[in-house]
């Protein structure tokens, strides 16, 4: 077996997205292999996206996601929709089936280019988030950070898209906020036992937001397409808007936005968005080490 897999570094909206493909293989991508990847600012990313042989009758794949600290994901909306796009140009179809730990994920190609995945339904019982504590209510908690009597941040909104998500809603812009200090302790605040994506949510509308994120294994990102189904669900669930709204994430704002509907027939999450291709490559799943198909010579990394 080739001690390489050929990788494509693309985005969602901004979030940087490597696709591994493994399948044929037996082996997966390394915890340090994750770890390689994002030191190397060539190669930096927010999630790894793996793509293995069918686990399951009726899927296309199976995906196994990666963060940039080497730790495993449930779910990343932006990278399913970069797995699409690859996919969908090697092989022609549009519609897709993948089975994650999260899932199982529906996701389809449209004329304009855009990608629609099934995020499947919200949860919002506290001990399957999960939370250290019962909340009878998770559409607003008791959690802040500030002085006691005047709060920077409080009363997120808390739930789960297959990881644990809480979105705080500010009034301000949510780039006026240092997330970058906040970000780190509210991801592992001991609400989180299994810590925690964390978003500010601003509602401009009844049919927009705008949103920052600080992920859980990867820090500040330019985008996070779970956030951004979970601030839709929360925003219609705590009636400031409609179930169905655009996520402009303001720290990537040139980026296009995401379509997020809750759908009341079936309860599920649907995101429809764009997806990038940047470049490609071949790399070692258990080392890290890559070359880019643009440069012969390998990369001494």
């Amino acid at each position: 077996m080739s001690n390489t897999v050929e990788f494509a570094r693309m985005n969602g909206l901004g979030n940087k997205i490597l696709v591994v493909d493994m399948r044929g293989r037996k082996d997966v991508v390394t915890p340090a292999a994750a770890i390689a990847l994002n030191a190397d600012p060539d190669t930096q990313f927010d999630q790894i996206m793996a793509i293995h042989d069918p686990k399951a009758n009726g899927t296309d794949a199976w995906i196994d996601i990666l963060n940039s600290d080497g730790s495993k994901a449930q779910s990343c909306g932006n990278g399913t929709r970069c797995v699409v796009q690859a996919l969908a140009a090697e092989t022609g179809k549009k519609v897709f089936t993948f089975q994650t730990v999260a899932g199982i994920l529906n996701a389809v190609e449209h004329e304009d280019g855009t990608i629609s995945v099934d995020m499947g339904k919200p949860v919002f019982e506290w001990n399957r988030i999960p939370l250290a504590e019962e909340f009878y209510d998770t559409s607003r908690i008791e959690l802040q950070i500030g002085p006691i009597d005047d709060p920077i941040l409080h009363s997120p909104s808390v739930m789960s898209m297959g990881n644990p998500h809480a979105i705080f809603w500010v009034d301000k812009d949510v780039m006026s906020y240092d997330l970058g200090r906040f970000g780190p302790l509210l991801e592992n605040h001991p609400m989180f036992p299994e810590r925690a994506n964390i978003t500010l949510a601003q509602v401009t509308s009844p049919t927009s937001v705008r949103t920052r994120t600080w992920e859980r294994g990867a820090g500040l990102t330019l985008a996070c397409g779970s956030a951004a189904c979970a601030t839709a669900v929360s925003a219609a669930r705590t009636g400031r808007t409609d179930r169905k709204v655009t996520i402009t994430v303001a720290s990537s704002p040139n980026r296009g936005s995401l379509s997020i509907e809750w759908r009341e027939r079936d309860d599920h999450v649907v995101m429809t968005g764009p997806a990038e291709w940047e470049w490609s490559g071949v790399v070692d799943p258990s080392t890290g080490k890559w070359t880019r198909d643009a440069e012969q010579e390998v990369q001494a990394r």
